[in-house]
């Protein structure tokens, strides 16, 4: 096997350094925007007075960027060219990732709200592989730019990562549906005018099927923002919702009447690998700083480099780096040749694996860096705070471990890759 960077995305990888310094950078650092990503960043970015919702000035900079990014051709990288994409794979979709983290903050790649200058645009590629021609025709282009967007009521309060006994209900009535239900965590509530709503039409608790997904517009009649949910990274565009009664037509059906888990389950392991990949960019740049830090710190009359207690923890993260980007690349690799779902194990093992690790190694960077590294003069603190949620809402580690177990001991099965035979 050759391990190299394919040839095409290592020059990729330059041309997108030169975008980030030509474009991006003076972006960065014109009219105080610096603030939003120095030791002021968390205040910055939360407007308090608007119960800790993202400040306009940070969303518009994000907006900003992103319009430069698809300008030049890069922000689609992953879409098909038909809309202007590169048509990308995922183990490029990987190697960028990786690439934009261990750059460390900036606005070429932000991911406390999934921002960078190559998207992941979850919500274009879903409309293009399971909405309807009119549906299409109305959203992609409007997802792409950024003019259209829905955010996703999937979790529920008292179910969290069961979808399949959601208690979110819609009731035919003529031609429509009535959906009643609470659903939290809808990231980007706060801007979004539809709700991409799952609710149970048909079957039992427990079951797959029978969850249809609704895009439902958040001014209608019966749709309410509850609560913005504060949490350990602020600001906040994370919110409980409640419907009552939210009348739908059928043309808000997404993805076919009964299929609506399937319809996400679809790109979860292309959404997972690129978050591990940012993830242990995110590790890789925690321990590059504090390598960086040790050999020119020089308490007690040498540097902190000569000191085993500082080197032997950093040699066991940065052995770990380097065994999760062989996976990670391996496994973006498979699914690129052999399909998304002939390695929903790996996917799992990389993702749970890569937030864990990245949590570690901003802890440890803190450390070695001392008083400093706590302090927000340093980013590992804003670096733990944001991956620290990974290990719970991109498929929670637990979940992500029962599903290795699963594929394991038998109890699930993946589909195997074309010409090989299923065990």
């Amino acid at each position: 096997m050759n391990f190299d960077t394919p040839r095409d995305i290592a020059e990729y990888l330059k041309e997108l350094d030169d975008f980030i310094e030509r474009d991006i950078k003076p972006l960065e650092q014109s009219d105080d925007n610096i603030r939003f990503f120095d030791h002021r960043r968390e205040d910055a970015r939360t407007d308090w007075d608007r119960g800790g919702l993202p400040n306009e000035e940070w969303e518009a900079l994000l907006r900003e960027a992103k319009r430069r990014a698809d300008e030049a051709g890069h922000y689609r990288y992953a879409l098909p060219r038909e809309v202007g994409g590169q048509d990308g794979t995922n183990l490029g979709m990987a190697i960028i990732r990786e690439h934009l983290a261990v750059k460390g903050l900036g606005l070429h790649n932000d991911l406390q709200n999934e921002h960078s200058i190559v998207g992941n645009s979850v919500g274009a590629l879903l409309m293009m592989a399971y909405g309807t021609e009119e549906q299409k025709e109305d959203w992609v282009e409007g997802l792409l730019n950024g003019t259209k967007g829905f955010a996703f009521g999937i979790t529920e309060p008292r179910h969290g990562s069961d979808a399949t006994h959601m208690e979110t209900a819609a009731v035919r009535d003529g031609d429509g549906w009535r959906i009643t239900g609470e659903k939290t965590w809808n990231t980007g509530i706060h801007k979004a005018p539809y709700d991409l709503i799952f609710a149970r039409t048909s079957g039992e608790a427990g079951d797959g099927h029978g969850i249809t997904a609704f895009l439902v517009p958040t001014n209608a009649d019966g749709f309410k923002v509850e609560e913005m949910l504060w949490t350990f990274n602020m600001p906040t565009d994370h919110g409980h919702i409640s419907l009552d009664q939210v009348y739908v037509d059928d043309s808000a059906i997404f993805g076919g009447e009964g299929r609506g888990l399937q319809v996400v389950q679809h790109f979860f392991n292309e959404n997972r690998i690129r978050q591990a990949a940012s993830s242990l960019g995110a590790a890789q740049f925690c321990i590059n700083e504090s390598v960086a830090y040790a050999q020119e710190r020089k308490p007690f009359g040498k540097p902190l480099a000569q000191n085993q207690g500082i080197q032997f923890p950093l040699v066991e993260l940065q052995t770990q780096c380097e065994m999760l980007r062989a996976l990670i690349h391996k496994t973006a690799w498979m699914m690129d040749t052999y399909g998304n779902f002939t390695v929903s194990d790996k996917v799992s093992m990389c993702n749970y694996w890569s937030n864990r690790l990245c949590c570690e190694a901003a802890d440890r960077a803190m450390q070695v860096h001392g008083g400093l590294g706590y302090s927000r003069h340093k980013p590992f603190e804003h670096i733990y705070r944001h991956h620290r949620r990974y290990r719970i809402t991109e498929g929670a580690e637990e979940i992500q471990m029962r599903r290795v177990a699963g594929y394991m001991f038998g109890f699930m099965k993946q589909r195997a890759p074309k010409g090989v035979s299923e065990s």
